[in-house]
């Protein structure tokens, strides 16, 4: 048990009998009135989104996840394999599981699965990834690191916003917390 103070995006909780991952939340504190916890929480097994106002002083029960370093191998259209890098064994998640992460999944990458009870509920990101830009804008000449970044779509359909300077073709490195370019990738 912690407190509702003591929640973080991307933690697993059970909430009325459901394991649910926090997706987003906003510490309040309007005036004279105690603080809040505003969460958006999706639930594992339904997919479903939901709002839930925490008090500060309520107590949360999180839930024991195993987790197992595993290998993102291939997505066959309905769900997207991994193997565990010890065993060899294979597991599937499909979309709904998986959620925004689907965007930073490049065979061969290497990541943490989540297990509740031996079931897979969800992966854990490395914090950068780094990805292939397909298509962008072509460089204006003269143009800065510090000028209007524009539109760029990388190989897993992610569109994020870069430099003038970055062309179709490079690596680029991607925050997958927040989606946004970070650096080129070192070669």
């Amino acid at each position: 048990m912690v407190n509702a103070t003591q929640l973080k995006a991307g933690m697993v909780i059970l909430f009325n009998g459901d394991l649910c991952r926090v997706m987003k939340l906003l510490h309040i504190t309007p005036g004279n009135w105690r603080g809040m916890v505003q969460t958006t929480l999706r639930n594992l097994k339904t997919g479903a989104k939901l709002e839930h106002r925490f008090r500060s002083e309520d107590k949360v029960e999180t839930a024991y996840l195993e987790q197992h370093e595993m290998e993102y191998l291939y997505n066959d259209g309905s769900f997207y394999h991994f193997m565990n890098t010890e065993t060899f064994e294979q597991t599937q998640l499909d979309k709904e599981t998986l959620g925004d992460a689907i965007h930073y999944l490049v065979p061969n990458i290497k990541l943490e699965v989540e297990f509740h009870e031996g079931q897979p509920v969800g992966v854990e990101l490395p914090k950068a990834v780094d990805l292939k830009v397909m298509e962008t804008d072509p460089s204006m000449k003269g143009a800065t690191a510090t000028g209007s970044p524009k539109p760029a779509k990388l190989e897993t359909g992610l569109v994020v916003q870069v430099p003038q300077f970055v062309e179709a073709g490079e690596v680029i490195r991607v925050d997958t917390a927040t989606g946004a370019y970070l650096e080129r990738a070192k070669k």
